[in-house]
């Protein structure tokens, strides 16, 4: 029996087929927010692709995406060797960010099953759903539901305008009603491999072709709404105006001084501002906006956030304006297994590539899944160290390499206890 081997020429079709899916003719960025029309039509390519190649996929009701070597119940249960990302991106990203780390997924699982190849445990390809939080302000999703964090979730989701999750996950093949049956039993699970461009210039700038990721930060994302007054631009005295966007440019100079000023974490970032009425002579009476904190430190993380709930206070009190914390999402800062590491570091050994350590600047969803499972992260170069921009790439050998690494990875813990 020949062992498995990955088919570089078919993975990276995938990739460029699935990266015009969303794509702007005039940008080159990709705009697939999780949930969205463009969503769906990537979730719709990777099952036709995955049933086209005999495999067995399946949607969850959190609209997870799971593919299969065989269909379920035609073989005796084992614990799942999990892999995999997510098919969401931000407005104007990217065509590799997630998308590269469940196509990797799908060819492991697609060669696995060809070469006829079995072990003590199953591999698993998955495609979580909303990872990026985009439209719905709920990141992570998808590995949330997976990893039992129901209690994490709002019972009635909505997007930026309050427009339920309901009907859009539906649509998706989820329910929302059922979000308990997609809760994964830990046993059912024997680790989980997350392929993913690095985001970053650190193995660029080092000549490394592989990282092996050994912590990964965490990441508060709040989301507040601050309400004044609306009034005539050209009407309203300054004195006694209640301006709900004059408050916000103070908040978002307050979220970039905990981090570049008082240091309190590593990055905080203002991403998004929703401004009502938005008029050119109105004052506006609302505005919605995101503050995202990050750190690995859990104690560090707890300060910021502390810190920025007294500064809106501050703020609503110095301006007359009333400012509420409206959406909270926490994954926490993780490390990964030190023993997939080692499997990920033999087969980077007998390919006689260079890699390295590092951590991830940027959230995953490895991190949640890590309440439940042993996991992993395997990074391949970014050109420029860019991503979540239309300029985001990664060079074909490198692609097919961090799949060949994955493959070599996943064979190894299909037959090594990780627990």
């Amino acid at each position: 029996m020949a062992p498995p081997a990955v088919n570089g020429e078919r993975l990276l079709r995938r990739v460029e087929e699935l990266g015009n899916i969303g794509r702007d003719a005039a940008t080159g960025g990709i705009t697939r927010e999780g949930f969205s029309r463009a969503d769906r039509e990537a979730r719709a390519y990777l099952l036709e692709e995955s049933r086209s190649a005999g495999l067995a996929p399946s949607v969850d009701a959190a609209g997870n995406i799971t593919i299969r070597p065989r269909p379920t119940g035609t073989e005796p249960e084992r614990p799942a060797v999990l892999m995999g990302s997510h098919l969401d991106t931000v407005v104007n990203g990217g065509r590799l960010d997630g998308a590269y780390g469940v196509l990797a997924a799908l060819e492991v699982v697609q060669a696995c099953a060809e070469s006829g190849i079995d072990g003590e445990f199953e591999p698993v390809a998955v495609a979580f759903a909303n990872e990026e939080g985009a439209l719905f302000p709920q990141p992570f999703f998808g590995s949330s539901a997976l990893a039992g964090r129901l209690a994490d979730l709002p019972l009635e989701p909505c997007d930026h305008e309050g427009h339920s999750l309901r009907g859009p996950l539906a649509l998706a093949g989820g329910d929302l009603d059922a979000l308990g049956s997609a809760v994964w039993p830990a046993e059912s699970l024997a680790a989980y491999l997350e392929l993913h461009v690095e985001q970053g210039p650190v193995l660029e700038q080092a000549g490394n072709r592989i990282g092996i990721v050994d912590g990964i930060t965490g990441r508060t994302v709040i989301t507040a709404e601050i309400r004044g007054t609306a009034g005539h631009a050209g009407t309203t005295p300054m004195p006694g105006r209640r301006d709900a966007l004059a408050a916000a440019s103070r908040a978002v100079l307050a979220v970039e001084r905990i981090a570049s000023a008082s240091k309190l974490c590593r990055v905080a970032t203002v991403g998004r501002l929703d401004i009502h009425p938005n008029s050119p002579n109105t004052i506006a009476d609302t505005v919605r906006f995101t503050a995202d904190l990050r750190d690995t430190s859990a104690p560090r993380m707890e300060e910021a956030e502390a810190t920025l709930r007294q500064d809106l206070q501050d703020i609503a009190r110095q301006t007359g304006t009333d400012i509420q914390i409206v959406a909270r999402t926490y994954s926490g800062p993780v490390s990964t297994s030190s023993k997939l590491r080692g499997l990920i570091e033999q087969s980077c050994l007998e390919l006689e590539i260079p890699f390295q350590s590092l951590p991830s600047g940027a959230g995953h969803d490895a991190q949640v899944v890590a309440d439940i499972t042993p996991t992993a992260m395997i990074f391949v170069p970014s050109i420029g160290g860019v991503s979540h921009v239309p300029q985001e790439d990664t060079s074909s050998a490198d692609l097919v390499l961090g799949a060949e690494v994955l493959l070599r990875t996943a064979l190894k813990a299909a037959h090594f206890r990780v627990h």
